[in-house]
């Protein structure tokens, strides 16, 4: 009857694995709301941070691909694509920043996947994304736990 007891708390990790690799929910989301929800914050983290790297590997090693198909169905170049609010938004921290600055400013902006294919949109080669990539969200995804885990202790100890 024991083995009983953690079978929703293994759904819960599964569930944070496939919520972190779905675009728009990532990181940002699921490890705060993992960890709110009762999980252990570490392997909250470690989950979130596995489940939004594996995108990140598709997208970097496919995006070539991809964008040459949509070109080509759809009749235009690749740069007439590349046209949004979110994209100029992004230009503008490439312009300042660099590739570092894209990769950690950007995913709060407008998510690591969105920040993948702005910066391999970009030009930049995909080691160097890829490098940047991971390293920006471990960052987050450690500041995501810690924040989190901090933050509730701090509600309960000023409710007493």
């Amino acid at each position: 009857m024991d083995w009983f007891s953690g079978v929703n708390e293994i759904w819960g990790y599964v569930l944070v694995f496939l919520l972190a690799a779905a675009p728009w929910l990532e990181v940002f989301l699921v490890v705060p709301l993992g960890i709110i929800a009762g999980l252990s914050p570490v392997p909250v983290a470690l989950l979130g941070f596995a489940g939004n790297f594996i995108p990140l590997i598709l997208i970097t090693f496919l995006f070539q691909k991809w964008t040459e198909w949509r070109a080509k169905r759809r009749g235009t170049t690749v740069e007439e694509q590349m046209h949004s609010r979110k994209r100029s938004r992004a230009k503008r921290i490439w312009d300042r920043f660099g590739m570092p600055g894209l990769a950690l400013l950007a995913p709060a902006i407008v998510g690591t996947d969105i920040a993948t294919i702005l910066a391999l949109s970009f030009g930049s080669p995909k080691k160097s994304v890829l490098i940047w990539m991971t390293i920006s969200l471990a960052i987050w995804t450690v500041l995501l736990a810690y924040g989190t885990v901090y933050g509730l202790f701090f509600i309960d100890f000023f409710r007493g």
